[in-house]
């Protein structure tokens, strides 16, 4: 409460502020908002089928890229033909009827490529043999017979030949071994893919629906994630109650405490007016008694001073005499408006406690959100065990998903090609080992041969530069010779090893590149697969996909390539209808009814008894602002003694100093010492009193004017703020539960459409199913045809190229050796004039 020494101005700024303030809270909220959503109102379901996905492969850029280019153009060279669908339409339909003349027809570039390797197989061997019996009667493979001036440069050029050619065959076997050794790690995972991407599939569309009763996968996956929602609306009911009575209290806080502190100003103002107009009335009584009391004793005193200033013996005292005989008293308070009937009528007031009252409203105001927690806690209940209904209902869209009667055929299928591949899978396996192992042995052999080709051709250089008549025998050049005889007899001998694998891996291979891989990637298996009557009824994937009439498997194929779900494909709109079973009332109405449905009075707060109110009224018609305090501030104004007493006292000092007469002079000391005492003991007390007077009179003179009104806008505003609070609160009751209602409601319908987003394209997706073909076509094509193809063809350059090498090898063999004699020296005989020819023992 404010002090009778408190400052009105800031008390005045405060009231002003809080009666404009519950003005304007006291104006209709129907237009206040939601706050809105914020980011942690998203919610986030975790991936169902993240597990069963089939992710995409895709090529992988290597060094061999333009090897494998070169493959697949040499490729296309050999076979021209495009996919042979009426031979294919005949092998799978009747395979008895098949004749051989269309498979010759068709794989005529093989047979030739057959017949060269036949060629190759039989006239290699046959050339080896008749070799190793020419060397056996010593007619080729010998040495040379006559020494000629052109030996060095054809034994430069067979060098350089030989090089040249070891040169290529090493680079073939380098390429040999390592796209072998790529086929080997590319065929193990390769084949281990082909049934893992069929029981993924089969795994991605057998948890589609529920599978189990005790295993929920799929759709029952997807109904679960139902527990995000609810948890959050669940967590969000926990705290709705007290939310909403905070709200209230937020939202209606200032206009009550607005309400409660102009209440409080109401009751200061009664309390320090109180105070004020009995200070007034006692003052003004004590002020009277004094001015009755000092009068005489001013009359007697001025009496004196005069009768002593009008002594003739006086000196100089006429100057003075006329403001001695000019003492007399000043203000008159007994004709001031008297008070005694405003405090008649203020008498006993306050009746009532207002602190106490302040303080029982305001406690009661801040116990809203505990209020409001206790009278929800039954709709809270409630709206608990009807999201357990609402769980009961979300499970009907498993129960009731259609696509198990779709998809089983699909799964069966699946099935089925899984349980096949697994035998011919094995025996590939096996196959594969074999043949990495043949290849990495015959690559190791042209390896050796070319060691024979180095090894040789670097002895027999050597043996060539050290030896110094070419019939002298030279140990280094024999065994060069050797060497490279070795490297001859290594190619006769396991040269048609080497052709026949490159013709085994060629066959399949090539097959491989241009009637599966190359048809595959521009899609023609795909328009074969989709023209009528091309497949037999066993091996009908229309049927066996489930796929509708007028679809085909290149539009399925590229329709679930480009993200389309089951839905799309396989049209199930028209069986079920999602969106109908998705709609948000159809599983939450009952929540938004109960929600909707419930009231409570939450704003039922007294902030003024009828007692005070009656001290209030009482305190308005008291009449304090009828007083008039004019009349109080003009009789201020006048002094208590006309003359100032000090001043006539100091005059009186000083005459006395100009006295020759001691009496005189005495007596004038006499009477300014009295005047200083009458100022001190009784005039100084009074204007003491006048001044506290005046701060009771400024106080109510200010009070007075307004008093009524603000008695009456306090009490008005009071009237008001009790009438509207439960109207507000319940405004804003209604308002909290709509934005909560929206607010839950938005949860579920993220739910919804996040299953209708999944079942649509992730767990109803039939992505994988074209990702799966994707990945076989890159895995096979890409991974180990490429690679297997690279392989017989770097092979083969090696196996064509022992031909020359094992001719050049030959005829360099001649040159390290020693000749078996030599001619008369080309020099002439003025450079050698003494030349004597020696008889050389030649050996054969």
């Amino acid at each position: 409460l404010t002090g009778p020494s408190g400052s009105l101005l800031s008390a005045e700024a405060m009231r002003a502020a809080g009666l404009l303030l519950a003005w304007v809270l006291l104006r209709p909220a129907g237009t206040q908002q939601c706050h809105p959503g914020s980011p942690a109102g998203v919610l986030r379901f975790t991936d169902t089928h993240a597990e069963i996905r089939v992710p995409a492969l895709h090529r992988v850029p290597s060094s061999l890229d333009p090897l494998y280019s070169l493959v697949r153009h040499y490729l296309d060279l050999i076979q021209q033909n495009p996919l042979p669908t009426e031979l294919l339409r005949t092998a799978l339909n009747d395979p008895s009827s098949v004749r051989t003349s269309q498979v010759v027809q068709y794989e005529l570039g093989y047979v030739v490529c057959a017949a060269v390797a036949l060629l190759f197989t039989v006239a290699v061997p046959v050339a080896g043999l008749c070799f190793c019996y020419c060397r056996s009667r010593r007619r080729c493979g010998g040495r040379l017979r006559a020494h000629r001036s052109s030996l060095g440069c054809r034994r430069r050029c067979l060098l350089i030949c030989l090089s040249i050619t070891s040169i290529v065959i090493l680079t073939g076997a380098i390429c040999a071994l390592v796209t072998n050794q790529r086929v080997k790690e590319q065929m193990e995972p390769g084949l281990g893919a082909v049934p893992a991407t069929l029981r993924t599939l089969r795994q991605h569309i057998a948890n589609v629906p529920q599978v189990a009763p005790l295993s929920l996968q799929g759709v029952q996956m997807v109904v679960d994630k139902f527990k995000v929602p609810r948890q959050q609306i669940i967590s969000d009911l926990g705290g709705l109650s007290r939310s909403v009575g905070l709200s209230i209290h937020t939202q209606l806080k200032a206009m009550t405490y607005a309400a409660l502190a102009d209440l409080q100003d109401r009751a200061g103002d009664l309390q320090t007016s109180l105070h004020h107009l009995q200070i007034l009335n006692k003052t003004v009584r004590v002020l009277t008694a004094a001015r009755a009391k000092l009068e005489p004793a001013l009359r007697e005193r001025r009496q004196r001073v005069v009768a002593l200033l009008d002594d003739p013996r006086c000196t100089s005292c006429a100057s003075v005499l006329g403001r001695a005989q000019s003492l007399e008293l000043g203000a008159d308070y007994s004709k001031v408006p008297s008070v005694e009937k405003v405090l008649k009528t203020l008498a006993g007031l306050p009746r009532s406690d207002f602190a106490e009252m302040i303080r029982q409203g305001n406690g009661t105001f801040n116990s809203i959100p505990e209020l409001a927690v206790e009278r929800m806690a039954h709709v809270i209940q409630e709206l608990r065990e009807e999201m357990a209904r609402v769980s009961e209902k979300v499970q009907t869209i498993a129960d009731g998903f259609p696509l198990p009667d779709y998809t089983r055929r699909v799964s069966e299928a699946l099935l089925k090609a899984e349980d096949r591949t697994q035998p011919f899978l094995r025996e590939a396996e096996r196959f594969e080992r074999y043949r990495w192992i043949a290849g990495t042995a015959l690559c190791s052999i042209i390896l050796l041969i070319i060691a024979c080709n180095v090894v040789g051709m670097v002895l027999g250089a050597y043996g060539l530069s050290k030896r110094e008549d070419p019939s002298d025998y030279e140990c280094r050049g024999e065994a060069g010779a050797k060497f490279l005889m070795i490297g001859v007899g290594l190619g006769f001998l396991f040269s048609w090893l080497l052709i026949l694998l490159v013709f085994a891996t060629f066959l399949v291979g090539g097959n491989m590149q241009t009637l599966v891989c190359r048809n595959w990637v521009n899609q023609e298996i795909y328009k074969f697969v989709d023209t009528p009557g091309n497949l037999p009824p066993s091996m009908n994937l229309t049927r066996h996909l489930n796929l509708r009439r007028d679809s085909n498997l290149t539009a399925a194929y590229r329709e679930c390539k480009s993200g389309a779900g089951l839905w799309e494909v396989l049209q199930l709109e028209k069986f079920y209808d999602l969106d109908e079973h998705l709609k948000t009332p159809k599983y939450m109405a009952e929540f938004q009814k109960r929600l909707g449905d419930f009231t409570a009075r939450l704003g039922d707060v007294r902030l003024l008894r009828s007692e005070g109110r009656q001290d209030l009224e009482t305190f308005a018609r008291s009449g304090v602002d009828e007083v008039d305090y004019g009349r109080f501030q003009e009789e201020m104004k006048i002094p208590v003694v006309q003359t100032s007493l000090p001043g006539l006292a100091r005059n009186l000092e000083g005459l006395q100093k100009m006295q020759r007469n001691g009496t005189v002079a005495g007596r004038l000391a006499a009477e300014a010492q009295a005047l200083w005492q009458m100022q001190n003991s009784t005039v100084q007390t009074q204007e003491t009193l006048v001044a506290k007077l005046g701060e009771s009179v400024r106080f109510l003179s200010r009070l007075a004017p307004h008093l009524q009104e603000r008695v009456k806008t306090t009490l008005a505003t009071i009237d008001s703020v009790e009438a509207r609070l439960p109207v507000q609160a319940q405004h804003i009751l209604r308002q909290e539960i709509g934005c909560f209602t929206r607010k839950e409601l938005r949860y579920f319908a993220q739910y919804l459409h996040w299953v209708r987003q999944t079942l649509r394209e992730d767990v109803a997706s039939c992505q994988p199913l074209a990702t799966a073909l994707d990945n076989g076509r890159v895995i096979l094509c890409d991974r180990i045809t490429d690679p297997w193809n690279a392989f017989w063809f770097s092979l083969g350059c090696c196996t064509f190229f022992l031909i020359p090498n094992i001719i050049f090898a030959i005829r360099l063999t001649k040159h390290f050796r020693p000749i078996r004699n030599r001619l008369i020296s080309t020099g002439s005989e003025e450079t050698c004039p003494f030349h004597i020819p020696r008889v050389t023992a030649l050996k054969l």
